[in-house]
């Protein structure tokens, strides 16, 4: 039988090609376009989308993020090459660490707080689960962005209506 790690890596590696897809598409000079006042600049969903994979990372070798004691900050990355190099290093980070994880962690609690207050407490199974989650999300917000600047979006589990014949 196929263990969760096994699972989590294909998993992975089928939604990393369509994520690629969409942070290339990313434009430099549009870092900074909102769609809406309460929505993320371009720039730092598409940045966080190529953080995710991290998480993986954190929930496999921690057992909590305090952002409190360790607060977010994202590299200042411009435009879809960038985005695509760091999202990749993140990436085969992630792969490796999972190629060498056994399930026995997955059990164990993992929480994201920041200083007192207990924002989730997951176990680290579920905790890898909410970042394939968080990708998919993203993504299809990206997706979004694109779309209302006229960017043809790129298929993810088909052909997008951009690739579909007219």
């Amino acid at each position: 039988m196929i263990t969760f790690m096994q699972s989590f890596l294909k998993e992975l590696e089928m939604e990393s090609i369509g994520t690629r897809k969409m942070l290339a598409l990313v434009p430099a000079d549009k870092g900074d376009y909102k769609p809406h006042e309460k929505s993320m600049r371009m720039k730092d969903l598409a940045t966080h989308i190529a953080d995710i994979p991290s998480w993986i990372n954190m929930a496999i070798m921690t057992d909590e993020l305090d952002f409190a004691a360790s607060p977010y900050k994202p590299k200042d990355l411009d435009g879809g090459e960038e985005l695509v190099k760091h999202y990749n290093e993140n990436y085969e980070k992630a792969m490796e660490l999972m190629r060498n994880t056994s399930d026995d962690i997955l059990e164990q609690p993992w929480v994201l707080r920041n200083g007192e207050m207990v924002l989730m407490t997951l176990t680290k199974l579920e905790t890898i689960r909410h970042a394939f989650c968080q990708i998919t999300h993203h993504r299809a917000q990206l997706g979004v962005y694109l779309r209302l600047l006229n960017i043809p979006i790129p298929g993810v589990y088909g052909p997008s209506a951009d690739e579909m014949p007219h």
